[in-house]
Formats: structure tokens, sequence, C-alpha cells
């Protein structure tokens, strides 16, 4: 087990916020153009719910302010058609997770009021705000019972020891002790693991609370992404389902073997419904009469990134079936229908995240959407389903479909005042041939008021992930619209390692790094730059993680392509990056294993494809950014890339943020971004 040092800060602050409100403000848009400034005046709608009665919607939205360089989130209501929105909460607190109570009238939620966040209830107007817990420390979320007679509360315990539990005449050593693996993960320090905690609700208030998890160094949910849909509550509210990595240190940190387990409220004790299943299972989810559970499984121990299968267990039998197996796909956000007679889910097929439902008899599945966005999330009711979607051209609305015909109807128009302002690129699809034979599909993003007379910088974006499908996806900070508001064409190719393809073509990347998928790269900036409207002579290349990986290759193996790169939170050196990154269940699946294995044939080629190893070949200017919380791939790399190309006279900058992680979420720190990005492209490629 580590052992860390107690003083590192958490990187939730949740303490009381004494500042101002924070509220939406449209700004001043010029010729329909995205500017950074736009983007983060965006509304960005949050976790939504419906009302038990089916009436009405409660959901977050999100608002970012520049000058304070913070956000608050707000609390919206509206009928499930859409009509009489009201925002019922108007505070410089925050108020976070909020969930209906059984009688539709009230709302349960997490407020920062009194210092901590703790529970609180309130009436679906935002009056009679009555505080339930007054626990020591935060709540990160929770789920009532069906009864609602008791609580299921998710809260940070200490991890390990610190080194002034070890020597505690020395409170104020700075020095971490370290001697087993995992001792940091994603932007932190190891110092707590999440518990869930059950406790009960007796005349407005929590009583007799009881971990769970109590003296397991365990967390669940899991780090650094799990939250309250890898627990349930069972529909008799006897059992609590919930997802678990029963793993330390190094066994943790090398293997994504997670169970399903079955938490006994009378009896106190866990049961692994899903031992000698290999890989994540995760996000468990009753039927409605309790008969039936369905949880999302991979196969593959140590594989993040295996397809996802939508399973189900029969809760008395224990059997289980992959409703899945003949659906090339993944299976995500599972949902069961009212009558508990199917499950509807998002995956992404071609480019483009639809819901799907699969029944239960014969397992039959089939889409209920079509059209160019992404569903992050559907929640069924009796007559329809009511979802959110985002696209390249429009971020995240709360949608009413039809369940039988797909048809869609927008209710939350959060940035219609923003949209209608701006004019978006046209975002077109494209099928290219690549070196062996293959379709790959490819978005080509065009600029506003796109006149195909004229010649155009273009930009070839990378991926990251490796295996993340560069599908109807909305962003922040990688924004495609703002790219082409700026005067570029972006081609963003679906190369090999990205899901929504089938299997064989997103297994293929894993211990071929520098292989196949550079070249599917060129090939779709080679068939692109063939245009009469791009200026082949005014190329450029960018991207992120992976993504920054391959636009530290390309730039020793492109050929003079690309006039200018640019670099974010990339892998540089691959054989530092084994020892470096915290989650070696990735470099072992992805890079093959440990580069001292010379026997290792998988192993040794993608070493062999290091991009530090080409670095006699860099010629072209070169734009680097990292964060130095990013645990994921170490500011080292960034910072080795830049002094490389320094050293070989390579015109560099980099943009190093000691606050930030893998991404960029300080608004001030996303403007900077935004500017010192098109600055160097704007230098180099105009």
């Amino acid at each position: 087990m580590a052992i860390v040092l107690s003083a590192v800060v958490s990187a939730c602050d949740t303490k009381k916020d004494e500042g101002s409100i924070i509220e939406k403000k449209v700004p001043v848009i010029e010729n329909g153009l995205m500017t950074p400034e736009v983007l983060w005046a965006f509304g960005r709608v949050g976790n939504m719910e419906v009302s038990p009665d089916e009436t009405k919607i409660l959901y977050s939205v999100s608002y970012y302010s520049v000058e304070q360089n913070k956000s608050n989130s707000e609390l919206f209501v509206m009928n499930v058609d859409g009509s009489g929105k009201k925002q019922i909460t108007k505070t410089a607190n925050k108020e976070i997770a909020a969930k209906w109570m059984n009688d539709s009238k009230r709302i349960a939620f997490l407020s920062n009021e009194s210092g901590s966040m703790q529970l609180w209830t309130m009436n679906d107007d935002g009056t009679g705000r009555e505080q339930l817990s007054e626990r020591e420390g935060d709540i990160s979320d929770f789920i009532f019972s069906p009864d609602e007679s008791k609580v299921l509360l998710v809260a940070d315990v200490k991890y390990g020891k610190r080194t002034v539990d070890i020597h505690p005449d020395l409170p104020q050593a700075s020095g971490v002790i370290v001697n087993d693996l995992m001792y940091k993960h994603w932007d932190e320090w190891v110092q707590t693991v999440p518990h869930p905690f059950v406790a009960g609700v007796e005349g407005g208030k929590l009583t007799n609370e009881t971990d769970i998890l109590k003296n397991e160094p365990y967390e669940s949910p899991m780090k650094p992404f799990g939250g309250i849909e890898q627990l349930a509550w069972s529909p008799d509210g006897k059992t609590i389902a919930y997802t678990c990595r029963k793993k330390t240190g190094k066994e943790y940190a090398l293997s994504t073997n997670s169970d399903i387990y079955f938490y006994d409220l009378e009896t106190g004790k866990s049961v692994n419904k899903t031992e000698g299943m290999m890989g994540y299972d995760q996000n468990p989810v009753f039927s409605p009469d309790g008969e039936w559970l369905a949880w999302e499984s991979m196969e593959h121990d140590g594989y993040e990134s295996d397809k996802s299968r939508l399973f189900v267990m029969n809760v008395k039998t224990g059997e289980k079936k992959d409703l899945s197996a003949a659906f090339d796909q993944n299976s995500n956000g599972l949902k069961w229908s009212a009558d508990g007679q199917s499950i509807y889910f998002v995956s992404c097929y071609h480019a483009l995240t639809q819901i799907y439902k699969a029944n239960l008899n014969d397992g039959k599945i089939m889409p209920v959407t079509k059209g160019v966005h992404d569903y992050l999330s559907v929640i069924p009711l009796k007559n329809q389903l009511i979802g959110v979607k985002q696209s390249m051209s429009k971020p995240d609305e709360i949608y009413a479909i039809n369940a039988a015909t797909g048809e869609e109807k927008e209710l939350s128009f959060e940035n219609k005042d923003i949209l209608d302002k701006l004019e978006m690129g046209k975002v077109e699809e494209r099928w290219i041939a690549t070196t062996d034979n293959k379709q790959m599909h490819t978005w080509v993003i065009y600029p506003p008021h796109f006149d195909p007379a004229k010649k155009y910088p273009t930009l070839l974006f990378c991926e990251g992930g490796p295996q993340s499908t560069i599908s109807q996806f909305w962003s922040y900070r990688w924004n495609f619209q703002i790219m082409a508001a700026n005067g570029y064409i972006i081609v963003a190719p679906n190369r090999r390692g990205l899901p929504g393809f089938g299997y064989e073509w997103l297994k293929q990347i894993s211990g071929d790094y520098g292989g196949q998928n550079m070249n599917d790269y060129l090939s779709a900036i080679d068939a692109v730059a063939k245009e009469s409207f791009v200026d082949k002579d005014k190329l450029g290349c960018v991207g992120a993680s992976y993504g920054g990986f391959s636009v530290y290759w390309l730039a020793g193996h492109h050929n003079k392509r690309f006039k200018a790169f640019i670099a974010h939170d990339g892998m540089f050196n691959l054989p530092q990056q084994y020892l470096e990154t915290e989650e070696k269940w990735f470099v072992n699946w992805d890079l093959g294993g440990a580069y001292w294995d010379k026997n290792n044939d998988v192993a040794q080629r993608s070493y062999a494809n290091s991009p530090h190893l080409f670095v006699d070949k860099w010629d072209t200017p070169i734009l680097i950014i990292h964060g130095e919380k990013d645990y994921r791939i170490l500011a080292s790399q960034g910072m080795a890339a830049f002094d490389a190309a320094v050293l070989r006279g390579v015109p560099a900058e980099m943009l190093i943020y000691p606050d930030e992680n893998h991404w960029v979420l300080k608004p001030q720190n996303g403007i900077l971004w935004q500017r010192t990005y098109f600055s160097w492209l704007d230098k180099w490629l105009k």
C-alpha cells in the first residue's frame, strides 16, 4: 500500500464559496464567428433526471466566469414537453447531484452551503431548503432507497499512512514515503479512496451510517471517472449492487478486473456476482421487478478499451447472458424500460452515437435514433424517451424522442441565444482508401462562409485514446468549429484503433503504435490535400494524448508534408512512459509489455517506434503543451520533446500548466490555450 503525504490538496474544492453569483452572459459575436470567449460562454447542460410521475425534468447547467476564473452549477426544472422552464437555484454555492424524491415535488441535492458538501432537500421551485446530513467530510454523491427510508452515500476515507503517522514528531516534513505502486493516479496523490455508506433517514436527518467497505482499502466507485452509476439499489431495498476492484498497489496497477458485488443490508455481507469474469464489470442496473441485473462487461483483464458488452443475470439463479454477443459495438449507459422487457443504451457506429434497444427475451438489438449527432444518455419513460445529445456544431441539449419512430424534439434550448448568432462550418463525411485497401471514415470540417475558389490552410487532427472515436463530439478545447472559424479546414480520420467500426478495426492498434494507423493518418491528409481548395503547402498536424504521440511520431516521418505541429500531453519516450504512467495495465496491453523483455517481439516493435528515436529527422516548427498534474502522461515527456526540438534547432514553443491535468479545465487557462494554439498555427500556416 502506498504511503502518501497528508498535505496534498484535493483536486475538488468543495468549501463554501463566498464569491459572487455566476450567470450566463451572451458575448459579442462578430461576423458570426466562434472565439475562445464565445466558447467559454456556453451554458453546459449536466446531469438530468425525470420525476417519478414523468411530468417534469430536473437538470443542471454550469456557467463559467473568465474574470473570476471559475464555474458554478445551477439547477433548472421544466415540464416534460419543454414548457415552464424555471431556474430554481441562483447562489454562489454549489448545488450538484440533484435527484427527485418519490413524491415528484421535492428534490434532494448536495450543497456546500454549510461549509462542506452535505445532503439537502428543497421544493421543486427552489424553496424550503432543509439540510439532512451533518457528517464530517464531504459527500460526493448519493441515491435514496426505493422507499426513501435509507440513503446510499459516497464519501472519501483515508487510504494508507501519511508521513506524519510514521514520524509524528515531524508534522511539517514534506517528504512522501512510497512502498508500492499507484501512489499517484490521474491528477492526485492517492491519500483517500471513495467508499459507499448506507444510512437511515429519520425525522429529516441521517442515522446509523455504515461503511459498506469498512476497513477495506478499496474504492467504490472506481477512480478516476467512476460515479454513482457504479452503485444501485434493488427494488425491494434489501440489496445494494456495487462496483469494486478489490486490489491495491502493484496488483491494482496491473489489472482492470473489477466485479459487481451484492451487499445484503440484513447480514452486512458482500458476495461477488461476477467472479471469474476477468475484465471491467461495472455500472449495475436492476430491472424494475428486481428479477434481472444488467451491467457493462469487458472480457479481457488489462484491456481498458475492450468491447463493452451488455450482460444480464437472473438474480435468483445467477445465470448470465451476453445480450450483445452478435452486436459488434459497445453498449453504454444501460437503462431498463418500464415493463422490464428491454434495455435502452447508447452506442457508437460509424462515428455516430445513437440510442439502441435490446430485447430481453430474444436478445434482438435495434437502433432507435438516426442522424448526425452523438447521444450521451437516455431515460426511458412509459410513452417516450428523454435523452441528451450533442454534435460538432452544437453542445449538449435535452431532447424528447419517440421510442417507435426515433423522431426528436429539442426541449432545453439552453444555448439557442448564442447558437442563433453563430455561423457554423459545414461538416462532411468521407470514406477514404487506406494503404491496405480498407475504407476509412473521415470527417472534413470547412470554414464558415467557405469559398471553394480559395485555398485554405488545412489541419490533420490526430485523435487520442488511442481508442476514442472521432464521433460527433462537442469539445471545449479541441473544438472543430472554432478551428474552422479561424479559417482552417480540418481533416479528422477515424484511423485504426477506434471503436464504432467493428472489433477488428478497434484492436488492430494495440501493439502497433507507429504502424498502420500512422499510414491511415497520411492517407487521409493526402486524399484531402488533392482538393483545389486546400493549400497543400500550408498543412498542419495537431493532437492530444495519443494524438500528441502521433504528432511526435509524424514529426519524424512526414516527409515534409506539414509546416507546423502541435502536441498536447503526448507520449514522446515510450520506454520512459512505460515506467512513468500509473496505470500499468494500459502500457502492458497497448505497448505489448516491458521494454526490457527482449524476447517479446510485439513490445520490441512498439519501443522501436518511440518518437524520441526519430528526433534527428525533425525539421518542422512544433508547439508543445502539457499539464504538470498529468500523471497519466507526465509533463517530463513534453519537456523532453521541447528540449530535443530546441537542441536540434527546430523552431519550438512550450505552454506548461502547473495546475492542469491531462485536460485544461480552468477558464483563463482555456482561453490561453486557444490563443496560443491559433497564434502558433497562424504564424506558420498563414
